[in-house]
């Protein structure tokens, strides 16, 4: 099997544990900050815990409507979180699976949110560098719409 991966850096004045607790809350903050990318986000099985499962609707601005993804590992203490999306048509039909691993780590002057997102080939067929390129930049705008939102909710976050 294949795969593609990509690599996102964004790095920001906040301290590592603030940019994981903010991302914590992501299901709730996303779809206020970015409605148009996220309509929805909704456990249908779990506690949020590894196993959870929860189901994404997207909005206008992505070409796809639903998916489900699968939280893998969670780890606090180092910032750490991955998940899998595992179903839905943002595979677009050619991937078993998109997995990706998010890690905050500290920096001078605050941190760097790293993520790394595997494409889970089916067969040869493998997303467009366009289509990658779109992604990439969706993941660094949401990264900054959400720490917006936590410089502007300082009292919790």
């Amino acid at each position: 099997m294949s795969s593609v991966t990509l690599e996102v850096e964004v790095p920001s004045t906040f301290p590592a544990d603030r940019v994981f607790k903010v991302f914590s809350d992501f299901d709730t903050i996303a779809p206020k900050v970015l409605p148009q990318v996220f309509k929805s986000i909704e456990i249908v099985q779990g506690n949020g815990d590894v196993g959870t499962i929860k189901t994404f609707t997207f909005g206008d601005a992505v070409p796809f409507t639903s998916a489900k993804y699968k939280v893998d590992a969670l780890d606090v203490s180092n910032n750490s979180y991955s998940y899998s999306f595992i179903e839905g048509d943002n595979l677009m039909g050619i991937l078993d699976s998109i997995s990706y691993h998010v890690k905050v780590v500290p920096s001078e002057g605050g941190s760097v949110f790293k993520q790394t997102i595997k494409y889970n080939c089916k067969g040869d067929e493998k997303p467009a560098e366009e289509f990658l390129t779109k992604e990439k930049e969706l993941y660094e705008n949401t990264y900054k719409a959400i720490e917006a939102y936590a410089a502007a909710h300082p009292e919790t976050y």
